[in-house]
């Protein structure tokens, strides 16, 4: 059926039916309340975003010092002495070594035995006792910044160089970057954008491994910026009980170079310099040829009048060689040293050293 004329609308149209000037003009607003949204939640993840950059620098700044180690540093040597293979007059020899070094720049000593540690090592090499020893002159000096370890089978032959002046001021332009941090060949390289600012251990290379008889590691004190103790993480990290039992080759030496092979935060705060800048061998190195490419490889590491130390490194390891002997040889040269930059000799007596005591298993 048709109707002449259209039916008439309702005078009560259903309630979700719209003017569509209305909607147009809602959908405006709602558009500008977006956009103004958007741009205050912009504005706010900056903010956050760069209060938190600021932030995270800051704590670094007190973490690390500032961009590069000026000035004067507090340092302590620690030196760790076996009783059962060295003896009293080689241990006196050593000793005033280090006190006279100390004295000279200001820095603080720290002597220890490998007895003191007997129950944590053993039953591992005890040449372990290192990695404690270090993490008791860490408790013991907290306040201090620098701990140099420096094996007790080496003497500081240059007495007039100080570490600031020597390693920690020039460490941007000693620090060799990009290099296999294990010689000859390990894929895992040392940082090429590492500052001094961010450094906390400073080691150096022989020829076949990390020369961990003489390394530098920087404390940072407890504060509220700085809640973390990476050195206190480093020498626990170490000092773990499953590298001691695997029993590497070179015990602590091989789990050093682990260490900072596998676990970036150490790799991320470790630089090496050379050899010669704090740990001579009173040896040449021979040349050796690399397996793989078949090209010969040599190494610098003998000592040189003007070095700041001489290791006599291995001297123990056979018959063939007498620590004793060799540390007096280097001795004389030091106290000719001394008396030359003093004027006066020092007041050590160089009567000949007694026999070394035979270790008893």
């Amino acid at each position: 059926m048709h109707f002449a004329l259209p039916p008439r609308k309702t005078s009560q149209p259903p309630p979700y039916v719209r003017n569509s000037n209305l909607t147009a003009a809602a959908q405006r607003r709602r558009k500008q309340i977006q956009l103004l949204a958007y741009g205050v939640l912009g504005v706010l993840t900056l903010y956050l975003f760069f209060k938190a950059f600021r932030s995270f620098r800051v704590a670094d700044a007190h973490e690390d010092g500032g961009s590069s180690i000026d000035g004067p540093q507090n340092i302590v040597l620690v030196t760790v002495f076996d009783h059962a293979t060295m003896s009293k007059d080689y241990m006196a020899i050593v000793t005033a070594n280090r006190d006279d070094y100390a004295a000279r720049h200001g820095y603080k000593n720290f002597y220890t035995n490998t007895t003191t540690y007997l129950n944590l090592v053993d039953p591992s090499p005890s040449s372990w006792s290192m990695i404690p020893a270090l993490r008791h002159a860490l408790t013991e000096m907290s306040s201090s910044t620098f701990f140099w370890h420096l094996s007790a089978d080496a003497l500081i032959t240059n007495p007039s160089l100080s570490l600031e002046s020597h390693i920690l001021q020039p460490l941007e332009m000693l620090m060799l970057k990009d290099i296999p941090v294990v010689p000859p060949d390990s894929v895992i390289h040392t940082f090429s954008h590492l500052k001094p600012a961010r450094t906390h251990l400073i080691l150096s290379q022989d020829i076949d491994n990390l020369a961990h008889t003489s390394f530098i590691l920087r404390n940072t004190p407890f504060s509220a910026q700085t809640p973390d103790n990476w050195a206190h993480y480093f020498l626990d990290a170490w000092f773990d009980p499953l590298y001691r039992a695997y029993a590497f080759q070179k015990a602590e030496n091989h789990a050093l170079e682990h260490l900072v092979q596998w676990h970036p935060t150490v790799l991320a705060k470790l630089v090496l310099i050379d050899q010669r800048r704090f740990n001579s061998y009173n040896y040449a190195t021979p040349p050796s040829k690399d397996p793989l490419t078949g090209n010969t490889r040599t190494h610098d590491s003998m000592w040189q009048e003007g070095d700041l130390v001489v290791n006599l490194k291995g001297c123990r390891d056979g018959a063939k060689r007498d620590c004793e002997e060799e540390m007096r040889y280097y001795f004389a040269k030091w106290m000719k040293e001394v008396d030359r930059l003093d004027g006066k000799k020092p007041d050590h007596d160089l009567r000949p050293l007694k026999t070394k005591p035979v270790r008893q298993d």
